[in-house]
Parts: C-alpha cells; sequence; structure tokens
C-alpha cells in the first residue's frame, strides 16, 4: 500500500450501505429509547399508577448509578482486545436479545403490579426493570457512538453519516407517537355512560394492552435491527487496546475535561436532550387532558420530524459551507423562540389554540433539526481535536461521558416534568380529574420550560463552542498528519 496517500482516504470511502448500515443502528437504539423518553413517563404515573415524586427520584438514582456504569463501559471498550468484527460493532451481537427482553419487562404488568394494587411492589419492580434497561442500553449506545470515529476519518462523510444516524434516530422514534396516539379509550363510569372532565371534554385513559402489544412489537424490531447493523457495518480504523498504565484512566479524563469544545458540546447534548424528551414526555399529559386530542402526539413528532426530510439533502453541504457551529446556533435559537410564542399564547381557546401550536412546533422543529443532524459529527470534532491536542484518542471514554451527558439531560427532563406536574397539582391516581386551574399551569409548563433549555443551548454554541468552520478546516490538517503517525507508529491498523 501507497504510504505517500492521503490517510484519511485510505479511512474513508463510504458507500450507500454504509451509511444505511450506520442509520439502523439509532434506528434500532430508538426504538427502544423513544419508549422511555416519552411514554413511559404516563405510562408509570397512570397504568402503573406511581406517584410523579418517586418517578423522579428514581430516574435520578438511575442516572447515580450511570456516572460509574458509564465510565466503566467506556474503560472496558477502550481495553478491550478488538475480534475479527472489530473493536466495537461486536458488542451490537451481545446486546441486540438482552435489550429486546428488558424494554417488554420494563412495561409488563404482573398479577399485583401497577393498576392500584400493590404499590410497594409496583415501586420496587419499575426500579429493578428500567435500571436494568438502562444499563443494557449503556452496552448498545457507547460502541456505536465510538464506532463513528473508526467507520471513516473525513469531515464530509462525517458530516453526512451524522445526518444519517439522525434519520435512523427519526425513523425509529415514530411508531412510539402513533401508539401513544391510539392507546386510549374513553372513561365510562358505572352505568356505561361517559365521564366529562371539568373542561366538558370527555376523560380519556391510557390502556395496558394496546402498550404493551406495541412494545414487545417495537422491541423485536429493534433486536433484527441491531443484527442487520452488526453486518452492514465496517471498521476503518483498528486502534490497539489502550495501554494498562498507571493513571492512563485519569488522563484521559483530564484530556477530556479540559478540552473546551468537548465539554461545550456535550452540555449542548445534555440540553437538546433534556429538551427533547420534556416535550416528548409532557405532551402526552398535554394533548390528553389539555387539548384533549390525543391524535396531537403523532401530528405534533410529524411537525418537528418532517423538517429533516428536506434539511438532510442540504444539511451536510450548509455544514461545509456555513459551518456546524454557525448553522446549528441559529437553528436551536429559532426553536427557542418558537416555544417562546407559544408561552405568550396561552390565554387562547385550546380547540383554536391547537393547529397554531402545531405550525409553530414545526418552526421548533425546523430550528432543532439543525442540530439534531450535525450533532454526533460535532461531537466527533471534538474527539479529534482533543487526539490532536493530547496525542491521545480513547474514543470508549469520551463516547461514555458524551452519553453521560445524555443522560444527565435524562435527569433535567426528569425534574422538569414530574415537577411540572407536582407544581399543578397533577391528580394520577385511578379515576382522578384535573382541574381547570391545573391544566392552565400545565400549558404555561409546557412552552416555557422548552424555550429556556433551547435558549441555553443557543448561548453555548455561540459563545462557547470553539469549533466554527475554519477551525474545523484546520483541525482536518493535522489530523491527517496525527493518523500518519499513529500508523508509522503502529498503534493504528487500517483496513483495506
Amino acid at each position: 500500500m501507497d504510504n505517500s496517500s492521503s490517510y484519511i482516504a485510505r479511512t474513508s470511502g463510504l458507500k450507500a450501505k454504509d451509511y444505511i448500515g450506520y442509520a439502523m443502528g439509532d434506528a434500532a437504539g430508538c426504538l427502544v429509547f423513544s419508549l422511555v423518553t416519552s411514554i413511559l413517563q404516563k405510562y408509570y404515573t397512570d397504568v402503573f399508577n406511581i406517584s410523579p415524586m418517586f418517578i423522579m427520584f428514581m430516574f435520578i438514582g438511575a442516572r447515580v448509578w450511570d456516572a460509574v456504569n458509564d465510565p466503566i463501559m467506556g474503560r472496558i471498550c477502550d481495553r478491550v482486545k478488538p475480534t475479527r468484527f472489530g473493536r466495537y460493532r461486536q458488542w451490537f451481537l451481545y446486546v441486540a436479545a438482552p435489550l429486546c427482553v428488558l424494554t417488554i419487562l420494563m412495561f409488563f404488568r404482573f398479577p399485583g403490579i401497577g393498576g392500584g394494587q400493590n404499590y410497594t411492589a409496583t415501586c420496587i419492580y419499575a426500579t429493578v426493570t428500567y435500571i436494568l434497561w438502562g444499563m443494557c442500553y449503556t452496552v448498545l449506545q457507547i460502541p456505536y457512538g465510538s464506532l463513528a470515529s473508526v467507520v471513516t476519518t473525513d469531515v464530509t462523510e462525517r458530516n453526512k453519516l451524522s445526518v444519517y444516524r439522525a434519520i435512523g434516530a427519526a425513523l425509529g422514534s415514530v411508531p412510539v407517537f402513533v401508539l401513544a396516539s391510539f392507546a386510549y379509550k374513553k372513561r365510562v363510569d358505572a352505568a356505561g355512560n361517559f365521564v366529562y372532565g371539568e373542561n366538558g371534554k370527555i376523560i380519556t385513559d391510557m390502556q395496558y394492552e394496546p402498550v404493551i402489544l406495541g412494545v414487545a412489537a417495537m422491541a423485536f424490531c429493534s433486536f433484527l435491527l441491531l443484527l442487520l447493523t452488526f453486518a452492514l457495518n465496517k471498521e476503518r480504523v483498528i486502534g490497539k487496546p489502550a495501554e494498562k498504565e498507571k493513571g492512563a484512566a485519569k488522563k484521559a479524563l483530564k484530556n477530556l475535561f479540559t478540552n473546551k469544545a468537548f465539554i461545550a458540546i456535550s452540555l449542548t447534548a445534555m440540553l437538546l436532550l433534556a429538551g427533547q424528551m420534556f416535550t416528548q414526555s409532557f405532551y402526552l399529559y398535554l394533548f390528553n387532558d389539555y387539548f384533549n386530542a390525543n391524535w396531537m402526539n403523532l401530528a405534533s413528532q410529524a411537525c418537528t420530524y418532517s423538517p429533516m426530510i428536506v434539511l438532510m439533502f442540504f444539511m451536510p453541504k450548509l455544514a461545509r459551507k456555513l459551518g456546524k457551529k454557525e448553522v446549528c446556533a441559529v437553528g436551536v435559537s429559532l426553536a427557542a423562540l418558537a416555544n417562546l410564542v407559544l408561552f405568550f399564547l396561552r390565554g387562547m381557546e385550546p380547540s383554536k389554540l391547537m393547529y397554531i401550536f402545531l405550525a409553530l412546533c414545526f418552526v421548533s422543529g425546523l430550528g432543532l433539526t439543525t442540530m439534531v443532524l450535525q450533532l454526533w459529527a460535532m461531537a466527533t470534532d471534538a474527539i479529534d481535536d482533543i487526539e490532536v491536542t493530547t496525542g491521545s484518542r480513547d474514543d470508549g471514554t469520551a463516547y461514555s461521558f458524551f452519553n453521560f451527558f445524555r443522560k444527565l439531560g435524562q435527569v433535567i427532563a426528569a425534574i422538569c416534568v414530574n415537577g411540572a406536574l407536582l407544581g399543578m397539582n397533577y391528580k394520577y391516581e385511578k379515576g382522578a380529574v384535573q382541574t381547570l386551574d391545573n391544566l392552565k399551569k400545565m400549558y404555561d409548563l409546557a412552552t416555557l420550560i422548552p424555550a429556556i433549555l433551547f435558549g441555553l443551548m443557543a448561548l453555548i454554541l455561540f459563545v462557547f463552542y470553539p469549533l466554527s468552520r475554519k477551525n474545523v478546516e484546520a483541525l482536518q490538517v493535522k489530523k491527517e498528519a496525527k493518523l500518519k503517525e499513529s500508523y508509522e507508529n503502529n498503534t493504528i491498523d487500517i483496513l483495506s
């Protein structure tokens, strides 16, 4: 092989199969993760009848465990000896079946669990299955995130790879909103008459049977997609296992947390997931109780994700011409503004407001799509920046902490969702009816909280994230030199 040729060219060259295969990984993950980010919260309150206070502390406790669990998985990825399948893709085979089973168990209602039955047993069951599921999901996400760094080293291909990943995530998230729109039944009293709330609308309740059938179908599809992800991906750069030298983990952490780009993009990812999880979870309450229109679950997601259909064709070119940082900062500012406008429309009659609400969901989605499409490319840029600055690269460790920041986003979302439910005095007991005052507070919180979260994202990108278009171009030049050095020093293998 001609060593004078570009090392970036030798570790790139993706085809359509590679992009589709990589996208399938996030489609598989989001098929089950979307159940947690959206429907699980309302399922716990309305089907398992668990209090928002307990749910909030359970979610926070699980994230505390992740502070230990995620870095361990990251170091395992960096230290394990690569097999003939590579370093990262082998994990898809190991995790596919356990993740499928645990997803179903998390929603499964055994006799004596949920529905106002043994409350203590219900809480214990929910906690155990949720934490085990989270651990299993970590075994998928850290290797999958790390895979982007070794699939290709070309910045243009990584931009496109990030777009395909976002498309896979969007496609994987759609089924849960179909489920959320049709898993309800109108409430009737003992005489068979419909029960009306204080707003004059018929109350609808989430049903167990359609939820568990939908969950089982999504879990099985995730299992199949993970097998395809394993089959269709290829690792082009195979790093040698991290040395078992004293202080190696401490050094890796220092490299991560002294890099401005890594911290900024990790905080941005944290707030992005917090905002997405909050809206996906809290909108189920808003559309069911405030608007009395569960079809809005699916409609709002169509409005949020439809801009991706257009932007996915233009985003790589825009990112290359204008810069990922520059485009995404403007996009999330637009999302923050759209939600702020919704907050100031809070005095309108719900029946008149719903279509304006959906239109502004489209505007918000348009802005957020820029960030969603480029998030993973920006994370990889930050890890490249660490490597060329320090000479050290620990992809598994880096993605474990990036993933942990995203899980902190889940904590923020859990606090916001359950704090909002507690603040508005949400009635979660079986057969409960929400008051008009509660519903007004629900709308205010549903619009103001996302506006704040997305506004903070814009601030971080504009002010703190350092990798502008010009800086990324300079980084690409340094990365070529680093690849050459690593190959000549026998610290990486390059697959033809």
